[in-house]
C-alpha cells in the first residue's frame, strides 16, 4: 500500500510565498508522476501542476509563480507557490501514480492526498 501525507497550506497575505509537500510512503518501487491540484469553495477542482520524467506542466494561471518539483530519493513532491493572490485560496491536493510492490506482485497505484487548505488573504 501507498500512503500521502501533505504539508505546508496555511495563511500568508497577498504576494506572499508557500511550499506545499508531499511525502509518499509505503512499499513503492516507482513513481511515474506527481502532481497538485486544487479546489476552492464552490468550484470544480483543478489542476495546477505537474511532473513526470516527460516534464512539467502548469495551469496558465500559475505560470511563472509556482514550481513544482520532486525529491525521488525521498519520494516528496514539492510545490513552490510564490506571488500568492487571494484567487489561489482553495484546498490543495496532492496526486501521485506509479508502482508499489504487495511482497509478491507488483501493483499499480494512483493516490490522493487528504489536501491542505491554503488561504491568501488581500
Amino acid at each position: 500500500q501507498v500512503q500521502l501525507v501533505e504539508s505546508g497550506g496555511g495563511l500568508v497575505q497577498a504576494g506572499g510565498s508557500l511550499r506545499l509537500s508531499c511525502a509518499a510512503s509505503g512499499s513503492i518501487l516507482s513513481i511515474a508522476t506527481m502532481g497538485w491540484y486544487r479546489q476552492a469553495p464552490g468550484k470544480q477542482r483543478e489542476l495546477v501542476a505537474t511532473i513526470a520524467s516527460g516534464g512539467t506542466n502548469y495551469a496558465d494561471s500559475v505560470k511563472g509563480r509556482f514550481t513544482i518539483s520532486r525529491d525521488n530519493a525521498k519520494n516528496t513532491g514539492y510545490l513552490q507557490m510564490n506571488s500568492l493572490k487571494p484567487e489561489d485560496t482553495a484546498v490543495y491536493y496532492c496526486n501521485t501514480a506509479g508502482t508499489y510492490s504487495t511482497g509478491t506482485y507488483v501493483r499499480k497505484y494512483d493516490y490522493w492526498g487528504q489536501g491542505t487548505q491554503v488561504t491568501v488573504s488581500s
